[in-house]
């Protein structure tokens, strides 16, 4: 069992920077693969970035790539997303997701464990 808290979240101008940390409770934080998703209002939930167990392999969706960094710390049980350059268009709950075994990491169906999720808006 994993349960995780997101924080970080604000309100930020457009070209400006964010960083939201999930923080995992359990000792098998580490042998999970780790996501970050958003939902924006009228919208389904999209991919925006994903880590595997060791932290090696990060996969990103396009239209946060370069512009965001996910990393994880599993000493401290902890991941990150650094988001910079925000656009009016990344304003979302963000959510932080594990997976114990992930096929299609795009795929939300694919995560067992959720966050509550943690609210970013970026003004234009």
């Amino acid at each position: 069992q994993v349960q995780l808290v997101e924080s970080g979240g604000g309100l930020v101008q457009a070209g400006g920077s964010l960083r939201l940390s999930c923080a995992a409770s359990g000792r098998t934080f580490g042998r999970h693969f780790m996501g970050w998703f958003r939902q924006a209002p009228g919208k389904e939930r999209e991919f925006v970035a994903g880590i595997s167990w060791s932290g090696v392999s990060t996969y990103y969706a396009d239209s946060v790539k370069g512009r965001f960094i996910i990393s994880r710390d599993n000493g401290k049980n902890l991941m990150s997303l650094q988001m910079n350059i925000l656009k009016p268009e990344d304003t979302a709950v963000y959510y932080c997701a594990a997976a114990q075994v992930v096929g299609r990491v795009q795929e939300a169906s694919n995560y067992d464990y959720w966050g509550q999720g943690t609210q970013v808006t970026v003004s234009s």
